[in-house]
């Protein structure tokens, strides 16, 4: 049975592009970037690039010699720099969210609950991110719920400073804030009661609530409006009836091989965009996977520990997804994985047998697509969102250091402002959300240099 309000189908058309308006005050004065190599990810690197911007948005790009700088552009020289397009992290847990951000511990199932909520837009996280070259954030609520809440996509409006966290919030077409809703399985979620102590029961209380929704939907529709026949309002059935319809992409926590099936199993019946996260054995079931055309969104850890379900992780995964034919992005779970860098994913992912080309989109264009932001981000394309990064060198390169990033031609970082910098390499101060203030105390003492 499929929800009637939207056909869903089982491949990317799930991830539907949001037609959305810029919300950056970015100059109308054109801006020519000159002189760098540019990666633009859909389309061939260019050894010595321009790339034009004005009012937030890309007016041209392509070799020196082929564009045309606008009147009164003001011109500015990156020779020997790199340009690529703005990173996209599909799962973050910066701006405060963490295991504390999303549902609480009365009970498994909670996707009323809002990670939007939870957010400091204060959090030094989202300086570290800009830092690292990333634009737009998927932030997550944690995983230790088999649904633990509404995710929330963002993009890194730093400049001017942010009032209230709205100020980074993607629009939907209905003026809602866009998002996913975070799921997992696997031992995260497997504890005591009222939480599932088994895989089965963990698999059964999901197939329950998704049962529940549709069987709500329905009396919603022969309703037909009259609220004397609606149903009370259940804001957890209606949000699974958003991903049942492909409103809102399902972003799924999964490690081994038995519960990726599962969540393909799961995805299959009630018909709900899906995107894996972490896979650690993604590898072992690529071509499963594939079948299912369901993208995925790896972790790269570079040292041992973690989750003993996790013990089968290689650095080869992105390379074998990529072979069988499946989307494949990377993400930080940053704290997981520092923010500033996220670009080492990419290029440990090469090192193990993936592709160039198909590593710098697991970092940009894919994570767009998993967004279902494609027409907007994730390439530096004429007509598409200003968010960029300039780099001093190759971005698979562990000494290549971000200079500058901007999001929707407004730069947000740069690396030469003593402030930025602290926060791109970290010391005293860059862990300070804000300033305490006590009208009787010493500073000093406030913050640890007294007695």
């Amino acid at each position: 049975m499929r929800i009637p309000a939207l056909q869903v189908l089982a491949s990317l058309t799930f991830f539907l592009p949001l037609a959305l308006p810029s919300h950056a005050a970015a100059d109308d004065r054109p801006q020519a970037f000159v002189g760098a190599k540019i990666i633009p990810v859909e389309g061939d690197e260019i050894d010595v690039g321009t790339l034009v911007v004005q009012g937030g948005k890309i007016v041209a790009v392509g070799p020196k010699d082929t564009v045309t700088i606008p009147e009164g552009a003001e011109t500015i020289d990156v020779t020997g720099r790199t340009i690529m397009p703005g990173l996209v992290d599909t799962h973050s847990h910066v701006g405060g969210s963490g295991s504390l951000g999303g549902a609480d511990g009365s009970g498994p199932i909670q996707p009323g609950v809002r990670i939007l909520d939870s957010l400091n837009v204060r959090d030094p996280g989202f300086k570290r991110a800009v830092a690292g070259g990333l634009t737009t954030l998927n932030i997550m609520p944690g995983s230790g719920h088999l649904v633990s809440g509404q995710t929330v996509y963002v993009k890194l409006r730093l400049e001017p400073l942010p009032a209230k966290i709205d100020d980074f919030f993607i629009p939907r077409d209905d003026g809602q804030p866009a998002g996913g809703l975070k799921m997992a399985n696997g031992t995260n979620s497997m504890r005591d009661t009222p939480f599932p102590g088994t895989r089965g029961k963990s698999a059964f209380l999901v197939r329950e609530q998704y049962i529940k929704a549709r069987e709500y939907h329905d009396k919603v529709i022969r309703a037909a409006g009259d609220p004397t026949k609606l149903p009370p309002r259940d804001l957890n059935l209606e949000t699974l009836v958003e991903a049942m319809q492909g409103k809102r992409i399902v972003h799924h926590h999964t490690h081994r091989h038995d519960d990726i099936i599962t969540v393909l199993r799961l995805a299959k019946e009630f018909q709900f965009p899906v995107v894996l996260h972490h896979v650690s054995d993604g590898w072992k079931v690529a071509d499963e996977i594939a079948a299912a055309k369901a993208p995925c969104s790896v972790i790269v850890i570079d040292s041992p520990g973690g989750k003993l379900e996790a013990r089968d992780a290689r650095f080869e995964t992105g390379g074998i997804l990529e072979r069988a034919g499946v989307i494949t992005g990377f993400h930080t779970d940053d704290w997981i994985t520092d923010s500033r860098l996220f670009r080492r994913s990419a290029a440990l992912a090469v090192r193990a047998g993936m592709s160039r080309a198909a590593a710098l989109k697991a970092l940009t264009l894919a994570g767009a697509e998993m967004l279902g932001l494609q027409d907007r981000i994730g390439s530096l394309k004429v007509g598409k969102d200003a968010d960029f990064a300039i780099l001093e060198g190759d971005p698979l390169s562990v000494y290549c250091k971000t200079q500058q990033t901007y999001v929707d031609g407004v730069k947000v970082f740069d690396r030469s402002d003593p402030e930025d910098y602290l926060f791109a390499v970290g010391g005293l101060g860059a862990g300070n959300e804000q300033s305490p203030y006590m009208c009787c105390f010493d500073d000093a003492r406030i913050l640890g240099g007294g007695k």
